[in-house]
């Protein structure tokens, strides 16, 4: 029985086994290109987007009234006439732009006393005051002549 694996059948493999390879290397720097030209696409729209938002800057710039909101809110700057407020935090520093105040359902609330009550328990006072006490002396000093 003859094999049927022959010169020629192997001179073709190692053709074929050629021919793939050389295909493949040329896929493979194909899809590189590919892959970079997404992202040079991607990076160029991304650009153009970060263009148009400065360009929309720019023109309000150009607008007084926005000039004078920048003022205000970078620098603190207020108008004559108006009333500046600064809004102190706990430690008794005024709280900067990115603080944040406490979530109003969690404040405590307290009913102040009527206005009826406050003069009553005045009146009570001054009836009743609290003994005073005196205050002990830390040190003795000697009378002066």
């Amino acid at each position: 029985m003859r094999s049927r694996f022959t010169g020629r059948m192997a001179i073709l493999m190692v053709v074929l086994a050629v021919l793939v390879v050389s295909y493949a290397s040329s896929m493979r720097a194909y899809l590189e290109q590919r892959h970079h030209i997404a992202s040079l696409k991607a990076e160029i729209v991304s650009s153009q987007s970060d263009i148009d938002r400065l360009r929309t800057e720019k023109k309000r710039w150009k607008d007084p009234a926005y000039v004078e909101t920048q003022a205000k809110l970078r620098f603190g700057w207020v108008m004559p006439g108006d009333t500046a407020y600064q809004v102190i935090g706990k430690d008794g520093k005024p709280l900067e732009d990115s603080d944040r105040l406490a979530d109003a359902d969690t404040v405590v609330r307290t009913t102040p006393k009527p206005w009826w009550s406050k003069e009553y328990d005045s009146l009570q006072q001054a009836d009743h005051p609290p003994a005073a006490t005196p205050t002990p002396a830390t040190t003795i000093r000697p009378q002066s002549k």
